[in-house]
């Protein structure tokens, strides 16, 4: 809250305790000049009160320690400056009634036992005060904590999206290229298909690799663009089997979690494969889940990164944040095939 803003809520919470003071006062006897004074003082030093105590609070940093020091602070304070508002407020009024500036009703109670009951009111004021500031402070650093909380988690995500954009692309493209430079001569309508296929690959990735999710039968059409232009690089070492469910069409996944699933297959499994082989790509929806598997011929050891690649942690870590509950994601090995299998909500 800014200096202006609590300039004003301070005016008219302690104006509107005054006032109300007043009205009390006012049900048993008719105000008087000195009576007004008195209240105005009395607003003012609970005002100038709770503005040391607000100071005294932050510059000490006492928000920042543990509840119980915290509480102890809160509870012994106010006391102190409430007997320092009325012991204020006793000069006050003794310097007024001797020099004739002020006068009260005869009978008008005084002494110590009325200045103890006086600063007990004004403890009680005070400690209610606090307890509306301090819970409020509280509020706004956990608001302010929350929106730093997404405001990281979120600039982690956006770092995260364009590590994986530059993982994919760069190895990809290169080849992509290199491929399409040698087509050009050779079959120039092939180029021109693979160059849109291309064009079509990259254009998905800039466009929605930001998004949550992505509808299935996209994500499938452009892997089916990215396998093409695979096949352009490994030729007849690449073979792909598709079993697609088609109840599986309307689900929606996680951008680039397929093309990450058959790039890895590829990577890992038909490059590294004497004379390639067949990558299955099996998905089906049963009820709210997904189920999309990927295998390969390969050899893959647990716990090692070179065998199934950095681009599956990404895809665990996606999955984490996009999947749904239960998303996740499995391998396993067998008879020289890797099996990438992972399920989520659809």
């Amino acid at each position: 809250m800014d200096s202006r803003r609590r300039f004003a809520v301070q005016a008219l919470v302690w104006g509107g305790y005054a006032g109300i003071s007043l009205a009390m006062v006012a049900a048993y006897q008719r105000p008087t000049g000195s009576l007004v004074f008195v209240m105005l003082m009395v607003a003012l030093g609970l005002w100038a009160a709770t503005e040391s105590l607000r100071a005294l609070v932050l510059r000490r940093g006492w928000l920042e320690r543990s509840p119980s020091a915290l509480l102890l602070r809160l509870a012994t304070l106010p006391p102190l400056f409430a007997l320092a508002v009325q012991g204020l407020l006793f000069v006050v009024n003794w310097v007024g009634l001797s020099l004739g500036w002020l006068t009260f009703p005869s009978g008008t109670p005084h002494g110590l036992g009325v200045l103890l009951g006086y600063t007990m009111n004004t403890t009680i004021v005070l400690w209610l005060w606090l307890a509306v500031w301090v819970g409020l402070q509280m509020l706004d650093r956990w608001k302010r904590g929350e929106i730093a909380k997404w405001q990281a988690e979120a600039a982690a995500r956006a770092l995260e999206l364009q590590v994986l954009r530059a993982q994919i692309n760069p190895h990809f493209l290169f080849n992509a290229l290199n491929n399409l430079r040698a087509l050009i001569n050779e079959d120039p309508a092939r180029a021109r298909e693979m160059l849109s296929r291309l064009s079509n690959t990259l254009r998905h990735t800039l466009q929605h690799s930001a998004k949550e999710r992505v509808p299935l039968a996209d994500e499938l059409a452009v892997v089916r663009d990215y396998v093409a232009l695979e096949q352009l690089h490994h030729e007849e070492r690449l073979r792909v089997d598709w079993q697609v469910d088609p109840a599986a069409a309307a689900a929606s996944v996680p951008p680039m979690l397929l093309q990450l699933l058959v790039e890895n297959a590829i990577k890992h499994g038909i490059a590294r494969t004497a004379g390639g082989g067949v990558v299955d790509i099996r998905i089906a929806r049963a009820g709210g889940k997904l189920n999309i598997a990927v295998d390969n011929p390969g050899q893959w050891k647990p716990g090692s990164t070179d065998s199934t690649g950095l681009g599956l942690a990404n895809l665990r870590e996606r999955l984490a944040r996009a999947g749904g509950d239960g998303a996740g994601c499995r391998i396993a090995a067998a008879d020289g095939r890797v099996n990438v299998t992972v399920e989520l909500n659809a």
